[in-house]
């Protein structure tokens, strides 16, 4: 028992720490070209940046980690332990986001972990009514079995024959073309099974290879800020990869650490967008971003990406 209470006393003081790191680091400044730009409507931020103009692989895409979690679990009982998100798709989407990372479970519900919440009918409502509302915005859909679950039957066929008109094939040569040359399709929808055949080449579909990470279990948020740039540092630029690449702004809940509940401990990182945008500039390694993700998505958040999109479509870097 003693043992058990001063690991956590350090714990403790290290969660302290890391957090005075990034407090400190901050004072290194967060300005970096495109900065100090905010879409005046980012419902509609790729349109306003010019569809013609804007490449694939310029755009820095903001993006929500377990997306559809704003209902998960029972409110005040088991939802605070696996809640990321507050907001539904479609208002996520309506404030700018556009990368959905969704977990199924064999039934078609979304889950997170062992919880489970809506149908992901209601995902695919939210996206249509969105992309209904919208003439130029294009969405990265991430489609996963949760770990630990079994796969949907036939979930490919599903996916089609929901999504068809909007989903733009598996094709290398997308991260080259421009928005406005996508045009009307406007779903990148990448499916992740665990055990049924990944997408083939040439499908409607695109494969798990396309949509990369690293991730790095951690509740502690200097340890993920430095793993996130440690990682980033290692890829090719954007111009010269055929795949996204994420990065999350997150660190969530562990086992060993007394806070569980999501909220709380995200908020460690989740203010240090910014920061890491300037700290890649810093080390030199900025032309690297592409997918950048957090719990709890904010304007501010979607701002940093756009800002920097804008940047790179307007050559101010």
């Amino acid at each position: 028992m003693g043992s058990q209470c001063s690991k956590q006393v350090e714990r403790r003081k290290t969660i302290h720490t890391e957090k005075k790191n990034l407090s400190n680091l901050k004072s290194s400044g967060e300005n970096y070209p495109g900065s100090e730009y905010h879409p005046t409507d980012r419902k509609n931020w790729m349109n306003d940046l010019n569809p013609e103009k804007i490449h694939i692989n310029q755009i820095v895409w903001p993006g929500t980690h377990d997306s559809a979690t704003n209902k998960i679990g029972i409110p005040l009982i088991t939802r605070p332990f696996a809640q990321c998100q507050s907001l539904s798709i479609y208002k996520q989407l309506e404030k700018g986001t556009r990368v959905i990372d969704i977990r199924v479970q064999e039934d078609r519900h979304v889950c997170h972990g062992i919880l489970v919440t809506y149908s992901v009918d209601v995902v695919i409502d939210d996206v249509k009514k969105f992309l209904s509302e919208t003439n130029s915005e294009i969405i990265i859909l991430e489609i996963r079995t949760e770990f630990g679950h079994e796969d949907p039957p036939e979930f490919d066929k599903y996916l089609e024959e929901q999504l068809g008109e909007y989903l733009i094939p598996q094709d290398d040569h997308v991260f080259g073309k421009t928005v406005a040359e996508l045009l009307p399709k406007r779903i990148i929808c990448v499916w992740k099974p665990r055990k049924s055949p990944q997408p083939k080449a040439g499908s409607v579909l695109w494969s798990a290879g396309f949509l990369k990470d690293n991730w790095i279990n951690t509740d502690l948020p200097s340890t993920k800020f430095d793993g996130n740039l440690k990682h980033l540092s290692e890829q090719p630029p954007v111009t010269a990869r055929k795949y996204f690449y994420r990065v999350e702004n997150t660190v969530t809940p562990v086992a060993d650490n007394p806070v569980l509940c999501v909220k709380p401990v995200t908020r460690r990182i989740h203010g240090y967008a910014r920061l890491f945008i300037a700290q890649c500039f810093d080390k030199g390694f900025a032309d690297r971003i592409q997918i950048f993700s957090t719990d709890f998505i904010d304007e501010d958040f979607v701002d940093s990406c756009v800002g920097l999109t804008y940047a790179r479509v307007e050559g101010k870097l």
